[in-house]
């Protein structure tokens, strides 16, 4: 895609005061697989969906440890975060070599932030085309960040990025005010619900996603399949159950419909225009 002359170099403006080529890693972000975090005042659990590019392929991996009480997941280049994610690791590991404490989330996110800041700064580099949800556990409590490939940074209550993530951002809309007093298993069914809107329809199965867990008493930590399986099994029994007792309205139905209408168009256009390397 080549927009103009103007999107040639990383350190070009446009005239209107753009730079293209951090739009252009913004948007490889877009193009990957589902990324999904949410956090409560002791709990921080982030969720993604695999996807193999063919049937005799494994996935990418796409949840990272960090240190005992930090962990990533990524989405966009999995090159990319597989390099941040080991850069994430040195600091950790020379914080403590030093302090003998472990690095706070917060400090640790502005140096990963000020690492692709200068990327776009940089007529010799490119921008990072990864975006990484950074989930942790300090002195202070419980964290959620996000990191841009623009090197800005958001803390937040519960957010998704990746293909078709804007389902799961509604369904995160809908109740983030009880991500707050949300117990560990809570936080895992509302993260597996998020993710099962990223899907567009298909079945939620543990071989197409992985969740992680850090808490208070709970080292970060990557649940296994069979555990996802069951709390998935569960989840399905519930919903079987609720669902003829509360059955929404017309309007109700239009509504979503409308929703899930407008999810499924962006998932499709991001999709076509997906890059040809693995994200």
């Amino acid at each position: 895609m080549f927009r103009n002359q103007y999107d040639t170099d990383v350190t070009t403006w446009s005239p209107a005061g753009r730079l293209f080529q951090v739009e252009y890693a913004m948007e490889a972000v877009k193009q990957g697989s589902a990324a999904i975090g949410l956090r409560s005042k002791t709990h921080v659990v982030l969720a993604c969906v695999n996807k193999a590019n063919s049937e005799l392929s494994s996935h990418q991996k796409k949840i990272f440890k960090v240190d005992d009480h930090i962990g990533v997941a990524i989405a966009g280049l999995t090159a990319d975060g597989r390099v941040l994610s080991r850069y994430l690791r040195s600091e950790c590991i020379n914080y403590s070599y030093t302090y003998e404490s472990q690095l706070p989330v917060g400090r640790l996110v502005v140096q990963l932030a000020d690492k692709a800041q200068v990327c776009t700064q940089r007529s010799w580099k490119r921008p990072y085309g990864v975006g990484l949800l950074v989930a942790g556990l300090d002195e202070s409590g419980a964290h959620l960040y996000y990191n841009c490939p623009s090197g800005n940074y958001f803390e937040y209550q519960g957010f998704a990025i990746g293909s078709r993530s804007q389902a799961a951002k509604t369904y995160l809309e809908r109740r983030f005010k009880n991500f707050t007093d949300s117990s560990r298993e809570d936080l895992i069914k509302d993260a597996l619900i998020a993710t099962r809107e990223t899907l567009q329809g298909e079945k939620l199965r543990s071989s197409i996603c992985t969740i992680s867990v850090v808490g208070v008493g709970e080292a970060f930590h990557i649940l296994d399949q069979e555990t996802v399986q069951h709390l998935i099994d569960t989840f399905e029994i519930v919903r079987e159950e609720e669902g003829p007792a509360a059955e929404p309205g017309p309007a109700a139905e239009q509504g979503n419909a409308a929703d899930e209408g407008s999810g499924a168009d962006h998932g499709a256009a991001a999709d076509q225009g997906a890059a040809p390397m693995d994200i």
